[in-house]
């Protein structure tokens, strides 16, 4: 996708083949600032810190990273010591631990010598994979948007909440790839952009790269969605998730739940868009047994923004002294999800309907 003009990843191979570049979510939409990932602490930083964020993002910067940690200590040692590192960075977004599975196993069987060359590829192979990926999401649910845009006049109104755009995959996004299909085949399309507290990363990021590409959007705070949707405002959401049980039950940004909820209450198709790699067979209560991860409270505490002079600030927004919570994620169970769009398909939100399209996973 593009930013003035330019197309973007948001992880690639530095000049030279020796290091990771990343686009610094945290700078935007501020500042476009791109940072450069060449040990393999600087990579897990980077997914600490949340400079990349997104399942597949997230999978992609830690392949790069098991490529790193192998350039500074190709032994069996030095393999186990990336895996450790990197696996312990955030807990919910299960491509982490694929990833770090898929660049293990690239590289298990070879001599500490050829390790390098191999893992460089293989995190390679998997950024392209994600954006293959990605585009089959998009043509799965363009059929949806294209289907309701038959039915009515006037533009296809979309809910998202948080970013599941192409800053949260390697390009193209998950729930956003349907999006910008449509719009680029000149449906008439216009986004609903939760602003997503805390971290606002819809206002900061889904808000900065649909404008970038040109789709009619707007941005409203966190409790709208409801009102519009018995408003008659709202034809579809769509949303992205960090893991999905193989029961459908989806884990996604904190407020995804309430989201669902509204939509259940007025008849109106919630979907969540996910590549296979966010699948993790191995669960299948998704409300007892995803682990939610738990952030620190200077996220809710504070706000980033612009000063009238231009300066950014990071200002304090509650009362000094109170205790504020911070849990990352919640679970919306499979019976409120009207269907997951897939690189294969749409399926149900269910444990037969993965299975009809990845029988080989499950």
């Amino acid at each position: 996708m593009k930013i003035n003009g330019k197309a973007y990843r948001t992880i690639w191979t530095a000049s030279g083949g020796a290091a990771a570049e990343i686009i610094d979510q945290v700078r935007l939409p501020f500042e476009v600032d791109i940072v450069t990932l060449d040990t393999l602490e600087k990579a897990a930083i980077a997914i600490e810190s949340m400079q990349v964020r997104g399942a597949p993002c997230i999978g992609a910067t830690a392949a790069y990273g098991m490529f790193l940690g192998l350039k500074e200590d190709a032994s069996d040692a030095g393999l186990a010591r990336a895996s450790e590192r990197l696996g312990r960075t955030r807990p919910t977004a299960v491509n982490l631990h694929w990833a770090i599975d898929e660049m293990s196993h690239a590289v298990a069987n070879a001599q500490p010598v050829e390790r390098v060359a191999l893992a460089l590829k293989r995190a390679e192979e998997i950024c392209d994979e994600d954006v293959e990926i990605s585009k089959g999401i998009g043509a799965s649910g363009l059929k949806l948007i294209e289907e309701i845009a038959a039915k009515k006049k006037g533009p296809v109104n979309i809910l998202t909440h948080c970013n599941a755009g192409w800053l949260a995959t390697v390009d193209w996004g998950t729930a956003t790839a349907p999006i910008y299909m449509a719009h680029d085949k000149g449906i008439n399309v216009h986004v609903w952009v939760d602003e997503t507290r805390p971290r606002n990363q819809g206002a900061s990021l889904t808000a900065f790269e649909l404008g970038a590409h040109g789709v009619p959007h707007t941005v409203i705070v966190d409790n709208v969605g409801g009102h519009l949707m018995q408003k008659g405002m709202v034809d579809v959401c769509i949303t992205g998730t960090d893991r999905t049980a193989r029961s459908g039950d989806v884990a996604n940004k904190i407020g995804t739940y309430l989201k669902a909820l509204a939509a259940h209450d007025n008849n109106i198709p919630f979907y969540v868009a996910l590549p296979s790699t966010t699948i993790d067979w191995n669960i299948l209560d998704g409300v007892s047994d995803i682990p939610i991860e738990e952030r620190g409270d200077e996220e809710v505490r504070m706000m980033t923004g612009r000063l009238p002079d231009g300066g950014i600030a990071t200002v304090d927004i509650i009362a000094k002294g109170s205790p504020a919570a911070n849990y990352a994620f919640d679970v919306t169970p499979a019976r409120l999800v009207t269907g997951l769009i897939t690189e294969r398909g749409v399926c149900a939100a269910s444990e037969e309907g993965l299975s009809s399209l990845f029988p080989e996973r499950a």
